[in-house]
């Protein structure tokens, strides 16, 4: 008997804020590849963010309402994001930072995608980062597709063979961090 599973909710987090941006296409053609095992919400919205002040927590600005909101009823978090300077950006930075004392984002199964291999310098920061946040970081690397000077835009990826297999690698990864937190009696939230 085949067994079934529900759909991830899985929230995309990009690190470019850029019109054109290679890693906002990618999350928006995995939520289109991705259908039928996830549904992948690519929001517009972190550049809405203000810069991580510690004063605002006792009263959380809007923006960080939103995040805060979208971070708790996901499943899991896909990020894709640039290297600037041999480091993370400072929009997925940001975006983190506000998520740092976040009780719901302890253990949540991360995946990353990156677009440009040889782009490590970010990849290993971005890494340790969310080491250090008690990520539930899936990969040993980030999930790796050539897209950097590809010229591809969002239809021509999802049409690639390539970047299909990434994704559902990614979302394999996901699913299989879920199981092993689960079966280990891990907490995460929200508490199901």
């Amino acid at each position: 008997m085949e067994t079934t599973h529900c759909p991830l909710n899985v929230l995309a987090l990009c690190g470019s804020l850029r019109q054109a941006s290679i890693n906002a296409a990618l999350l928006r053609a995995a939520a289109r590849l991705a259908v039928a095992d996830a549904d992948i919400e690519v929001p517009d919205w972190l550049g809405r963010l203000p810069l991580f002040d510690p004063d605002l927590e006792a009263e959380l600005p809007l923006p960080v309402q939103a995040l805060h909101r979208a971070v708790a009823h996901a499943d899991a978090l896909l990020i894709a994001s640039p290297e600037y300077a041999h480091g993370v950006s400072g929009t997925i930075k940001n975006t983190l930072d506000w998520l740092v004392s976040f009780e719901p984002f302890i253990h949540k199964p991360v995946a990353i995608i990156n677009v440009s291999p040889r782009a490590h310098h970010a990849d290993d920061a971005l890494r340790e980062t969310l080491r250090t946040m008690s990520a539930g970081l899936v990969g040993e690397r980030s999930f790796a597709v050539e897209l950097l000077g590809a010229h591809l835009d969002e239809d021509a990826m999802v049409a690639s063979p390539a970047v299909a297999a990434v994704v559902a690698e990614a979302i394999a990864a996901l699913r299989a961090e879920m199981a092993r937190q689960a079966d280990g009696g891990i907490p995460v939230f929200p508490l199901r």
